[in-house]
């Protein structure tokens, strides 16, 4: 018998959920959509915390350990980045060691790798009460994305642009956890179905 693959996700408080229930946050509804399909796939190894910038999350994945190789692997990081005010400029390199890093623990292969864009906070009441300038905000991030996106088309990396429907729906209350900033599962629900063809490819590859 096959043994079941393995995932591994790599984050911040948009891979681990704040505010949701364990099974709402989306690589846990993305392994549960790929199961329904038929793909025998663990529940997902996740490390990610609320507030991590790509230094942070360096730093934890060190202290987490985790066993690779794994079948696939996600990364989405850099809004506490640009929320802490760092320029895209160190953005860039940050997020490329990162990458090598996921890639690492795909057993070197990049298609077994994939990334999501980093939504807009600006777009949440939170956002809209926090007296930042939410189309510097907006600047600041499609920013990020494109050289996070360009990145990882350099190194055939898939990435997933789920800042379009983060942008547009992200303000509503049914999207929103009751801190008025983060996701809800609606949301995450959203994320899920963008990542879900990618990932069934990726794997279908593997």
């Amino acid at each position: 018998m096959t043994a079941p693959r393995r995932y591994l996700a790599l984050g911040d408080s948009y891979t681990i959920g704040e505010g949701i229930a364990a099974e709402d946050r989306w690589p846990v509804q993305l392994a549960d959509a790929l199961r329904s399909e038929g793909i025998a796939l663990d529940a997902p190894e996740i490390i990610a915390t609320t507030g991590w910038t790509t230094d942070e999350l360096d730093a934890a994945i060190d202290a987490a350990a985790p066993a690779g190789p794994f079948d696939l692997v996600s990364l989405l990081i850099g809004v506490n980045d640009q929320y802490r005010g760092r320029d895209v400029a160190a953005y860039g390199p940050a997020f490329s060691a990162l990458l090598d890093r996921a890639t690492g623990f795909a057993g070197g292969d990049a298609a077994r790798v994939f990334v999501l864009a980093i939504p807009d906070w600006g777009v949440t009441p939170f956002g809209a009460h926090s007296g930042r300038d939410v189309a510097a905000i907006a600047r600041e991030l499609n920013a990020y994305n494109a050289a996070a996106h360009a990145i990882c088309a350099a190194r055939g990396i898939a990435f997933v642009d789920i800042a379009p429907v983060s942008r547009a729906r992200g303000g509503e209350a049914e999207m929103l956890a009751d801190d008025g900033l983060h996701p809800s599962a609606a949301l995450h629900t959203e994320w899920m179905q963008l990542a879900l063809p990618v990932a069934r490819g990726l794997l279908s590859r593997a």
